[in-house]
């Protein structure tokens, strides 16, 4: 059943994150004609862009009571989704308090991460932002008894699978990765969207659950490497580099907030432990669609790998 009459859905960080799931999830929704709120926080051409797909955008601060309660009003549905960030927690408590004021949302769908199946209220071996999205998802839950949480695996669209290895790639054909011998199965933001989409449009079989996605095979990265040869039609090979030394060219970046770069030393630090070695079928059980592969991803996003010193190339 699609959204009762007049009653919008609110999509937050709709402006676009890693990978644009809030993006992906507007146009999906409208695609259905379903009405949608998006949710930006400034006023820009991605803004603009939602507009010409038929949503109604405002604009506000996700850490303000007062422009949450705004943007919801009128609302049944909402994704609450949001860039990484230090400010995470204190945007979802901010929801979470203004949704459980509200009273009358139906469904609340939470993007978080994967990692959290794997953490207590005492570990430490997390990053920071994964420790705010274990914390958030329990702030969430008292919100109101219609949560949803989505727990992706670390996304294609990741710096670690694309600007952090394209200039090795495009020059060398060298994946450059300290995850040793570390397995991974890393899922599309396309996918993750869909998977949010068909929540959102029908939640009641939903209420309550927790949906971890992941791409359709756990591999080393020797086998990521082959997925990147076949996508780019020449051969890409894996080589495993010392955790030390890739963590110095990674904080060397200024380009990456300080907050950033920790979260991508640590998923680094955990692919080497094998904390990513997992796999579901919640992407094609809920969608109907297998999720994409890596080689379908790097074949669509080939000219990151192709264009020698291209756009958005990192350290490598």
């Amino acid at each position: 059943m699609g959204a009762m009459a007049g009653e919008s859905i609110l999509v937050t960080g709709a402006g676009g994150a890693i990978g644009g799931v809030g993006r992906t999830v507007v146009e999906l929704l409208r695609g259905r004609d379903l009405p949608v709120r998006a949710m930006v926080h400034r006023e820009d051409a991605r803004a603009q862009a939602l507009r010409d797909l038929g949503a109604r955008v405002v604009v506000g601060d996700l850490t303000r009571p007062a422009d949450v309660a705004q943007a919801l009003e009128g609302c049944r549905r909402m994704l609450f989704s949001m860039s990484v960030s230090p400010e995470h927690l204190e945007a979802a408590a901010t929801v979470a308090t203004v949704v459980r004021g509200h009273g009358s949302l139906e469904a609340l769908v939470d993007i978080s991460q994967m990692t959290v199946s794997q953490m207590t209220a005492e570990s430490t071996s997390e990053s920071h932002q994964q420790r705010l999205h274990w914390l958030s998802e329990q702030v969430l839950d008292w919100s109101g008894p219609g949560v949803v949480h989505i727990r992706p695996t670390v996304f294609l669209e990741n710096p670690l699978f694309t600007t952090l290895i394209a200039r090795s790639v495009a020059d060398e054909g060298i994946i450059r990765l300290p995850f040793g011998t570390g397995r991974t199965s890393p899922v599309a933001a396309a996918d993750v969207a869909r998977v949010i989409a068909t929540v959102l449009q029908a939640p009641e079989p939903h209420l309550g659950k927790v949906y971890e996605l992941t791409g359709p095979r756990s591999q080393d990265l020797t086998g990521v490497a082959e997925e990147y040869s076949r996508a780019l039609g020449r051969e890409v090979a894996y080589v495993d580099v010392p955790y030390d030394a890739w963590a110095d060219r990674v904080t060397s970046d200024a380009a990456l907030p300080p907050h950033v770069q920790e979260h991508l030393l640590t998923m680094a630090r955990l692919h080497r432990e094998n904390r990513y070695d997992r796999v579901t079928h919640t992407v094609e059980s809920l969608t109907g669609r297998p999720a994409q592969t890596v080689e379908s991803f790097v074949g669509a996003h080939a000219a990151l790998f192709t264009a020698r010193g291209g756009p958005g190339d990192g350290p490598t």
